[in-house]
């Protein structure tokens, strides 16, 4: 059974940054993509941004130019680096691992934008 744990979301002010983490209990060279979802209240869950084993990254068009995904192999960890950040980037954060047929996804981190 693969475990994601997120951890690094909290209050930040408008124009702050966070750096979300996203360990997993397997290699994460296992997983055809790994990625960073978010859900606010009242609306559907979306990808925030992505990257896949050969290192292609996406990006949700809201994130592009402030956002960097990034991994770690030898610590089995994918990071959000959240830079010039808004009210509107409050939400949960989900990490999520792709293998093939089977999503994994994590338990969520809060993160909210607040003066």
């Amino acid at each position: 059974q693969v475990r994601l744990v997120e951890s690094g979301g909290g209050l930040v002010q408008p124009g702050g940054s966070l750096r979300l983490s996203c360990a997993a209990s397997a290699s994460i060279f296992s997983f055809n993509n790994l990625g960073w979802y978010r859900q606010a209240p009242g609306k559907q869950r979306e990808l925030v941004a992505s990257i896949t084993v050969a290192s292609s990254t996406n990006y949700a068009d809201s994130a592009k130019g402030r956002f960097t995904i990034s991994r770690d192999s030898a610590k089995n960890t994918v990071y959000l680096q959240m830079n010039s950040l808004k009210p509107e980037d409050t939400a949960v954060y989900y990490c999520n691992a792709n293998r093939l047929y089977t999503n994994y996804w994590g338990q969520g981190t809060q993160v909210t934008v607040s003066s």
